[in-house]
């Protein structure tokens, strides 16, 4: 039995909420933006190739790779000695904000799972996948495994019972994201934030994401764009991202209706619900914010999340 599984690039906090809510992206001209994952057997031990764009900037030795551990640990928990062999095709930059640690993680163990028989559910998969992104994020937040795994936008639960569940998504917005072409450490740009708030902050940061919440359910985009705003991190690392501040004043001008950090950054994402002012933005952006191995996709919320490249 042999398999790839594709995990696509995410947005984590969504602008209006920290480590609460992510959603998955797919670029409108039908490129894959995402890790892959191929599995198959192997006569002994776990064999780990890489593959794509970005696997220079990975750890070369293979024990050191997240795939490698993810492979290991679910030997162990079968009690199997099986041999395998795994390639990554690593298509997301590190340090992007575009959840490229979170698709790695995600293709690695879904493709493990459907591989075994699926000896996990579909929330023990997802906070298995949590706990590792988790080793390279620095702690443990699901705003962009969660719709890596499952798709469109999903907002974060953390009960007992379910880790997150997803919202509705306006069907007409599209977010042109960018990435410069430079990595930002995700554990560093978290370190740039404050240890404590303001109570007024608090409130604000509560008000915007409960609305926003409400606005998708009625569906209302005027509300949604008009609360689609971060108090908790721009503040602090908008100044940390080359070139951000000054974006974010020029798309306005051009007519995107909001632009955020796409996770840490220093990837950012703008909403319009113009096709025309999409492409006006994008243009803008890779003549004015990308550097040497930048790049810009103007995209739709993929509601799939992980799937087996037979269903593509």
């Amino acid at each position: 039995m042999s398999l790839t599984v594709y995990a696509p690039a995410s947005m984590g906090n969504v602008g209006v909420g920290f480590d609460l809510l992510g959603a998955a992206l797919a670029p409108i001209d039908g490129i894959l933006l995402g890790d892959r994952v191929s599995i198959s057997s192997a006569d002994s031990g776990i064999n780990l190739s890489l593959a794509g764009r970005w696997a220079e900037k990975l750890p070369q030795d293979p024990q050191e790779n997240i795939v490698y551990q993810c492979a290991e640990f679910f030997l162990e928990q079968l009690g199997k000695e099986e041999g395998l062999s795994l390639t990554l095709e690593k298509n997301l930059p590190v340090g992007s904000g575009l959840g490229s640690s979170a698709s790695s993680v995600v293709a690695a163990l879904y493709a493990l799972n459907e591989y075994f028989d699926s000896p996990y559910n579909e929330q023990e998969l997802l906070r298995l996948m949590g706990k590792f992104e988790g080793k390279i994020s620095g702690s443990v937040h699901y705003d962009n495994v969660a719709p890596c795994y499952l798709g469109g936008m999903q907002l974060m639960l953390d009960t007992p019972e379910r880790v997150c569940d997803a919202i509705p998504t306006f069907e007409n917005w599209y977010w042109v994201v960018a990435y410069p072409g430079i990595s930002l450490s995700t554990a560093k740009m978290r370190e740039l934030l404050p240890s404590k708030y303001d109570k007024s902050v608090a409130i604000d940061f509560g008000r915007y994401l409960s609305a926003f919440v409400h606005a998708s359910y009625r569906q209302d985009p005027t509300m949604a764009i008009s609360v689609l705003k971060d108090v908790l991190a721009e503040p602090y690392r908008a100044s940390a991202i080359p070139g951000y501040e000054e974006s974010r004043a020029a798309l306005a001008k051009i007519g995107m209706l909001t632009t955020g950090i796409s996770g840490s950054g220093p990837t950012l994402f703008s909403v319009t619900d113009s096709l025309d002012t999409a492409n006006k933005a994008q243009e803008w952006l890779e003549q004015n914010y990308l550097e040497q191995g930048g790049f810009s996709h103007i995209c739709k919320i993929d509601a799939q999340g992980a799937r087996s490249t037979e269903d593509i």
